[in-house]
């Protein structure tokens, strides 16, 4: 039972969320005439063990939407996941949400029918981003890393789209650190650093920071490992990636 729950804990989220921001009009999307229904629903297609996970879920995103419903703090706090949800859907009306839960559901093999035949690109691309723990842990870090001592009073600066073997670099008084951040989705895990991110670690050796952002199913957890390519045991492995280009012809432009 725990193995499904984990498998299926991103496409729970995104339920919860929706059903605590839209409520009833999240469940007519899909057809249903009742929460009840809808759970049932998802207990069919086995996203949830149970008509009580679901209500569960939806119970534990509650408190941060103005429902009239208070849910519950006491555990599983999601305020992040919430937050990075938002940061790809938020703007999203219940019609277009409801897709995107629908394309979730449809890429783990259901034949759902989509609320809209056409879906845009860049749904389709900010869906990707919400499947990369990657991604939801820098959003994590971009906002707590005041909580780690070394940053409190730190400027950050965003050097992902650079590619040059970090991610940010923040300024703390006259020193620049670079951190490169890395997720989990559980307490224990191993990360993989690529040949730039290692060059560039022993480069800045302790200006360099690798920040791993554990436990992103629950309540996420800052490690930080200062000249990490001396500090921590990393085992080489070469892979071989091919990579075809297309070309034009020579062309006036």
């Amino acid at each position: 039972m725990q193995l499904m729950e984990n498998k299926n804990t991103e496409i729970m989220n995104l339920i919860g969320y929706g059903l605590a921001k839209f409520d009833n009009a999240f469940v007519a999307e899909f057809g249903m005439p009742s929460k009840s229904a809808f759970a049932r629903f998802i207990v069919e297609m086995g996203l949830a063990n149970t008509v009580k996970a679901v209500s569960n879920r939806m119970d534990s995103f509650d408190p941060y939407f103005d429902n009239g419903r208070r849910g519950w703090f006491q555990r599983n706090q999601r305020e992040h996941i919430k937050l990075f949800i938002d940061s790809l859907f938020g703007n999203e009306d219940v019609h277009s949400y409801a897709n995107i839960v629908k394309m979730y559901i449809r890429e783990i093999g259901s034949n759902i029918v989509l609320t809209t035949a056409q879906v845009p690109p860049t749904t389709k691309t900010k869906f990707k981003q919400l499947q990369e723990t990657g991604k939801e842990a820098e959003f994590y870090f971009i906002n707590n890393f005041r909580s780690i001592p070394l940053f409190v009073d730190g400027i950050l600066e965003d050097a992902r789209l650079w590619g040059d073997g970090y991610d940010f670099q923040i300024q703390c008084s006259d020193n620049y650190v670079l951190a490169e951040i890395k997720g989990l989705r559980e307490t224990t895990g191993s990360i993989r650093m690529t040949q730039n991110e290692y060059n560039k670690a022993l480069e800045y050796s302790k200006d360099y920071i690798l920040v791993v952002v554990s436990n992103l199913r629950n309540t996420p957890k800052l490690t930080c490992i200062e000249n990490p390519a001396n500090k921590l045991v990393l085992t080489p492995r070469e892979q071989q990636s091919r990579q075809t280009n297309y070309y034009s012809e020579n062309l006036s432009w």
